[in-house]
């Protein structure tokens, strides 16, 4: 059984390991790549790849994970309009504080810390609740004026009054683009 191996750019059978959408770290002449199988570096030729930028080893390029697997920001020309989801958001966390809904089905739409937050305010409501002997009940109430801010490119900031029958609430959220979806970064409600 033969193994077929690639040709390096100093034409000796091995393995070449030029990445060709990375960029390139260091100088040139430090680049190596592992030119036969028994694996012993030599250096490289400088190359570019057809986008231009000069190929590098993959192996000695140094990269931060965050740059590839955190949340990416998202510009608002890419995100819909913040106004539905704003409304949404503000409906289920009064259903939420109220305990008429479960607060894991948000998880989607806020970051950790929000839900954190939301945590413990869902746990003193219970408690609350559970001192008074209130029952569990959906709240009715109905939506009022939606305000919307963007500060910044990628940023909605949005306040949205609740009318309820013995009071009225308002709900601010700041909204960031994250991953090409709008995630709420703090939600209050006052």
């Amino acid at each position: 059984m033969s193994t077929n191996w690639l040709r390096n750019p100093h034409g000796v059978p091995g393995i070449c390991l030029y990445g060709a959408s990375l960029p390139a770290v260091g100088h040139d002449t430090e680049k190596l790549i592992m030119s036969s199988p028994d694996r012993s570096p030599r250096p490289a030729r400088p190359t570019e790849t057809s986008s231009g930028s000069p190929a590098v080893n993959t192996r000695l390029a140094s990269y931060n994970d965050e740059d590839h697997f955190g949340f990416q920001r998202t510009s608002s020309s890419e995100l819909p309009d913040p106004v539905p989801l704003a409304e949404n958001l503000a409906r289920s966390v009064m259903e939420i504080l109220a305990g008429a809904r479960d607060l894991e089905q948000i998880s989607r739409w806020v970051t950790d810390d929000v839900y954190r937050h939301l945590v413990t305010r869902v746990q003193v409501s219970a408690r609350a609740r559970a001192l008074k002997k209130i029952p569990v009940y959906r709240p009715s109430f109905t939506l009022g004026r939606t305000l919307v801010c963007t500060p910044t490119d990628g940023v909605a900031e949005v306040v949205v009054v609740v009318h309820g029958k013995a009071r009225s609430r308002s709900i601010a959220m700041r909204l960031e683009g994250l991953d090409g979806r709008w995630r709420a970064a703090a939600v209050h409600v006052l």
